[in-house]
């Protein structure tokens, strides 16, 4: 075994670069699975790279000074797991028989169940917006000078949210950004739409603003040149560096070839690759390390200081929109917790994020009209171990969803906030009517979705946010509704409200909905029937418990009231609680929004999903009458 620690040769870089591309083909031929020509291409770059360039302490991967490494190009993952072998932290053993195996944890695709991974990848055009977020953290929050290095893919330059991230890193002068870009003219079926056109990659990436780097990617004196050139953080510039590449670099067979993409090389072609690439090697490789005592800077240094928040406090009657308790709560919450920080997509004064920005804006970040950014920031602020929260109109998520799943396999703690949701904002129309975020959000793995009724609520569940790990997400009302609890009152994830009790029918509502049961229940009283009335604040997780004990005392009679689609929402969260505690014989009306809305007052739009007060009383007539 040949090891080395600091700063090798070329000569020596260009073995470890020869070791990868062999280490590539046996991992993905092993397997019988794999991306071996892609990660073949990028070979040299990462060799160059790890060896010289990185500063990182692979034995404490913890360490705030380390440079950050990510994967955008995340299907190369023969590249990622190779270089950790290099490196000395992955066994032979374990990239040989554990790679693409069932519970093993090195994956298709990089997922930080390795201590070394940041960020999952894998769903191209996401590497480079998280390393954004990790930049940002770097330069405005932890305020060391570490650098974010990301491998990128030529094909996922196609990607409009490649472009959202270099116009956020060159609006934010990320100069500790650097993107390297393997430009091997082959995508998944064929050529990409550039090709080897390396200066149209170079004009678009100087449009938004990057320092631009064009060289041969196999060349491995000019890489050292570019990284060197890239380590200089002194200009307000993020940089990108174009390679030129051949993708299956190493081995004649599958140069250039268009039919080799995700394809393992069966034994006899891997013998002869190997064999052409000079054999196996077991070269170990270290570059610099961090300088300076690693237990100082980053957010451990403030963690130490957060304190219990003054949430804000309403008077019972008062009306508030659920929206401006969030932004009068998030600013309470971060002037308490100095690892918390807030995120928008220029609609801060609707959402009342704009709060915290007045307030705090050293730790509010503004990532305009560009929702697929705003989570991926969020998603690369969290990997500094900051408590962030992005807030957008809710119907703007949806277009975000695929970050938000990503977020999920990344094991990140995100706090989302959708604002103006329902037919109840009124006279804006379907377009700005956020109707599908409830089932969106529950579909997200281990996520935590809370649908707030009024102010006080909305305040005390920020807070609880602020402490849920995975993906939680809140969703708040445009107008203001009177509040229904005091000051003081405790809202824990899971849990439910019972504000009146009755043994004819369960009334279930959450936000707007929840207002238009208790006027029900009210009307209902009139006529002899008894509602009991729910307010399902948190929709994922259920309150179960609750739910089963008000269908023992109802008799199975509920009337579900959600201004959402009627698909995977509250009605649908309801209903599988119930059969999913054995409870079988239910009489349940759901009301929903089942037609498309247009424009009106959000009174004639409730009216006209048939899911306002009036409505519900029908439908609570019609279910007791089953008694």
């Amino acid at each position: 075994m040949t090891e080395t620690l600091t700063k090798p040769d070329l000569e020596t870089v260009a073995e470890v670069a020869a070791q990868l591309r062999v280490d590539s083909v046996r991992s993905s031929t092993s397997a019988g699975s794999g991306h071996p020509t892609s990660s073949m291409s990028a070979a040299d770059l990462l060799a160059v790279l790890v060896s010289r360039h990185l500063r990182y302490d692979w034995d404490k991967p913890e360490d705030p000074r380390n440079d950050h490494l990510v994967f955008s190009k995340g299907h190369a993952s023969p590249l990622v797991y190779s270089v950790f072998r290099a490196v000395g932290v992955v066994t032979e053993d374990e990239l040989l028989s554990g790679y693409r195996r069932f519970g093993e944890r090195l994956e298709g695709h990089p997922t930080p169940v390795l201590p070394w991974v940041d960020v999952a990848t894998g769903s191209l055009g996401q590497g480079l917006p998280d390393g954004v977020g990790i930049g940002l953290a770097g330069k405005y929050l932890d305020k060391l000078p570490y650098r974010v290095w990301v491998l990128c893919g030529d094909s996922e330059f196609a990607e409009g949210s490649i472009w959202e991230a270099l116009d956020k890193a060159s609006h934010y002068k990320l100069s500790n950004l650097v993107a390297i870009v393997d430009v091997n003219r082959l995508g998944q079926r064929g050529e990409t739409d550039l090709g080897w056109d390396t200066a149209a990659y170079a004009r678009r990436a100087e449009a938004f603003g990057a320092r631009v780097l064009v060289i041969d990617g196999h060349d491995l004196a000019a890489i050292d040149e570019a990284l060197t050139t890239a380590e200089d953080t002194s200009g307000e510039q993020p940089t990108v560096i174009i390679a030129k590449t051949v993708k299956g670099k190493g081995f004649s067979e599958v140069e250039d070839s268009p039919d080799w993409h995700g394809k393992p090389f069966p034994e006899d072609m891997a013998e002869r690759a190997i064999k052409e690439l000079g054999g196996t090697r077991d070269v170990r490789v270290r570059g610099p390390v961090p300088q300076g005592d690693g237990a100082d800077g980053g957010v451990a240094s403030v963690r130490g200081q957060a304190r219990k928040a003054e949430l804000p406090e309403y008077e019972v009657g008062e009306k508030v929109a659920t929206r401006k308790a969030y932004g009068q709560a998030l600013a309470a919450l971060g002037a308490a917790d100095p690892a918390v920080v807030a995120l928008d997509a220029e609609v801060s004064n609707s959402t009342y994020a704009n709060q915290f920005a007045h307030e705090i804006p050293d730790r509010y970040f503004e990532m305009y009209i560009a929702e697929q950014q705003l989570i991926a920031a969020a998603t690369g602020i969290n990997v500094r171990g900051y408590t962030p929260f992005a807030s957008t109109f809710a119907a703007f998520l949806t277009r975000a969803h695929d970050f938000i799943r990503m977020g999920a396999v990344s094991r990140a703690d995100l706090r989302l906030v959708g604002s103006h949701a329902g037919i109840e904002i009124g006279a804006d129309g379907p377009s700005q009517m956020a109707l599908e975020d409830l089932a969106m959000m529950r579909s997200v793995h281990g996520s935590t979705v809370l649908y707030p009724s009024d102010a006080t609520s909305t305040a005390a569940l920020v807070e609880r946010m602020a402490e849920t790990s995975g993906i939680s997400y809140l969703r708040t009302t445009r107008g203001a509704y009177p509040v229904l609890y005091g000051a003081g009152e405790d809202f824990a994830v899971g849990g439910s409200k019972t504000l009146k009790d009755g043994d004819d029918v369960t009334l279930v509502g959450a936000g707007v909905t929840l207002h238009a049961c208790l006027k029900a229940a009210e009307d209902l009283e009139k006529v002899g029937i008894h509602a009991r009335v729910i307010d399902c604040y948190s929709v994922k997780p259920i309150d179960e418990a609750t739910l089963r004990a008000a269908s023992d005392a109802t008799g199975g009679r509920f009337v579900v009231v959600e201004d959402h689609h009627p698909e995977g929402g509250l009605g649908s969260a309801v209903i599988e609680a119930l059969v999913s505690g054995g409870r079988t014989s239910l009489e349940v009306e759901h009301l929903a929004v089942r037609g498309m809305p247009g424009s009106g007052t959000g009174e004639e739009l409730m009216a006209w999903a048939r899911i306002d007060a009036d409505a519900i009383v029908e439908a609570a007539r019609r279910v007791s009458q089953a008694k």
